[in-house]
């Protein structure tokens, strides 16, 4: 079969790879699309402490079921579509138990761990055969909108912690795909004033043209606490999502934050450079809420999956260019330097 195959640091061909063979315990898809993800960006650029060259990477998939396992017990048919779920757990610790297969201690995802979605084939594996790791894709819309299934998972995953009802006021740091998800989410759940942040102001803009009703600031340019102040009646804002590997802004979000508000570091921060002062009396006395979010659960695909069935996310939006296979590393470069939202590569 022909697969992206990434061989360290800015290596990646495409090549002939040998097809998987499927167990009597596994899955064989077919697979239709794979979208890049900022890790596949950070992959490709720097490695991954859970990618060993030569690998397949890529998650965020779409693809048609063409082998079943014999011993495989699953309501799934041939030729039927289905994304996978990126997280594989152990299946047996505490965790895993409770469905937070995403943080089992163990945990081994797609594209990582186990090759991923950049090739003709991919197997799912026996433990994710065993958890229904996977959501089947609804019958009205496309593969190529499916792609975008797992990472607005992971948009729903951070904003089931935090409770968005109407009349809230949202301030997302972070004008890149994951962070208009949440904006179009947060607008879906009846948020009032939702107030999107960038340094790449012009960036911001040209996407966000996009969407309707959002308000975006420049952090050059403008008094980001006072700004938000100002529009949200001096009171702050009831939800701040740091959707971006950004300290100032994790650090910024205690500042414009209100009483009883709640914050999610939806971004991670590089691993050697991780630590931030907050003065904890804030989260004290204002009663603040901090979540952490990480990856998704079937549960939140499933969310996803109705979300844009229902059409209340519309894909087209966020996807800017489909690319061929042999396009990939111009499709991560593309990413990379920000001039589009989502690039989905057609296998």
């Amino acid at each position: 079969m022909r697969a992206a195959v990434f061989n360290g640091p800015e290596k990646i061909e495409i090549r002939q790879w040998e097809n998987p063979i499927c167990s009597d315990s596994e899955i064989l898809i077919k697979v239709e699309y794979c979208a890049i993800c900022g890790t596949d960006v950070r992959t490709f650029f720097h490695g991954h402490k859970k990618v060993v060259p030569p690998a397949i990477i890529g998650h965020e998939i779409t693809g048609e079921v063409v082998e079943i396992g014999r011993n495989v017990k699953t309501e799934l048919k041939i030729g039927q579509r289905i994304v996978p779920v990126t997280s594989i757990g152990c299946g047996v610790c505490r965790l895993c138990r409770k469905g937070f297969f995403n943080l089992c201690p163990d945990t081994k995802a797609l594209g990582y761990f186990y090759p991923g979605g950049f090739a003709e084939y991919m197997i799912i594996p026996e433990l994710a055969v065993k958890q229904n790791a996977y959501v089947l894709l609804p019958e009205n819309v496309s593969s190529l909108e499916c792609s975008l299934i797992e990472p607005l998972s992971c948009v729903i995953n951070a904003q089931n912690y935090l409770k968005i009802q109407e009349h809230d006021n949202v301030v997302i740091y972070g004008g890149g795909p994951i962070g208009f998800m949440h904006a179009v989410l947060a607008g879906a759940c009846g948020a009032d004033n939702i107030i999107m942040i960038d340094p790449a102001f012009d960036r911001l803009k040209k996407f966000g043209s996009l969407f309707e009703g959002l308000i975006f600031l420049d952090p050059g340019k403008e008094d980001i606490v006072k700004k938000v102040k100002e529009i949200t009646s001096g009171f702050g804002a009831d939800v701040v999502i740091t959707a971006c590997p950004a300290k100032q802004a994790q650090v910024e979000a205690f500042s414009i934050i209100a009483p009883r508000g709640r914050i999610s570091f939806f971004g991670g921060l590089p691993k050697d450079d991780s630590t931030i002062l907050i003065d904890s009396n804030t989260i004290h006395y204002n009663e603040i809420s901090v979540f952490g979010a990480f990856a998704s659960n079937k549960p939140d695909y499933q969310k996803a999956a109705d979300l844009i069935s229902s059409r209340k996310i519309d894909p087209s939006k966020f996807i800017t260019k489909v690319i061929s296979l042999e396009d990939i590393e111009k499709g991560i470069r593309l990413v990379k330097e920000g001039s589009v939202l989502k690039v989905v590569v057609k296998i």
